[in-house]
This record gives structure tokens, C-alpha cells and sequence, in this order.
């Protein structure tokens, strides 16, 4: 198995259609609930101005962070898509639950991974 395949526990987060700062604020406050390759000084950038761009996270939702995280506030919608095995997404969507108002947009099963595609809102 390749060391770049993340393993069962963890979930790849992709988020676009928003600003950089909500795109920073959601990744922070997913860092205080788990372990992540997104360290508090990696700062989400805008590389172009007209083309979209998406921000890429993995955080090991077996590592989750206790404590109470308060939930988040984000100056608009983002659009995040989740990939892990199911195990993982369950945990991973209770605990986004937890801190925004989550919309289910579409959910994709596979054999062995699930994929969520969802818009976060202010908790």
C-alpha cells in the first residue's frame, strides 16, 4: 500500500465556493477537533482571482481532540467534500454537525468509501 493513501480513519476534505478567510476559519476549527496535515500557520492563499479555488485538508478522525469547540461563524456558505471510509465519515459528519449547519447536498457510496458533498453554514 502506498504511504500517500490515507488510511481508514481519516477523511480527505476539499472546500471551495468561498473566501479564504471562511475557507481558514473552517480548517481551524476542524483542527480543534482532530489531527490534520493543515498546521495553524498554513494559511489558505487565493491563487487567482476568476478561477476557483479549492483548499485540500486530511484530519484522523480517530485522534478526535476533546473538549468543547464552539461552533463556527463564516461570513458565507462553503461547499466541502468529504472523502473517507464510512466509519470515518460518520464520525467525521457528527462532529460537523456539532460545530455549522450542515446541508446535505449529495452523497456518493462506494465499496469501501463514501464521499459526502455539503454546504456548511454558520452553527
Amino acid at each position: 500500500m502506498s504511504s500517500r493513501q490515507p488510511h481508514p480513519e481519516s477523511v480527505s476534505v476539499e472546500i471551495s465556493g468561498c473566501s479564504k478567510d471562511d475557507a481558514r476559519i473552517v480548517f481551524d476549527t476542524l483542527c480543534e477537533c482532530f489531527s490534520s496535515d493543515r498546521c495553524s500557520d498554513d494559511v489558505p492563499e487565493e491563487f487567482h482571482e476568476t478561477r476557483p479555488t479549492v483548499w485540500l485538508g486530511t484530519f484522523d478522525v480517530a485522534d478526535a481532540h476533546e473538549g468543547g469547540v464552539r461552533p463556527a461563524r463564516l461570513s458565507s456558505s462553503v461547499d466541502a467534500d468529504v472523502h473517507g471510509g464510512y466509519w470515518a465519515i460518520d464520525r467525521f459528519r457528527t462532529t460537523l454537525d456539532s460545530l455549522f449547519t450542515v446541508h446535505d447536498l449529495t452523497t456518493v457510496p462506494g465499496d469501501q468509501e463514501e464521499e459526502l458533498h455539503v454546504r456548511l453554514e454558520s452553527g
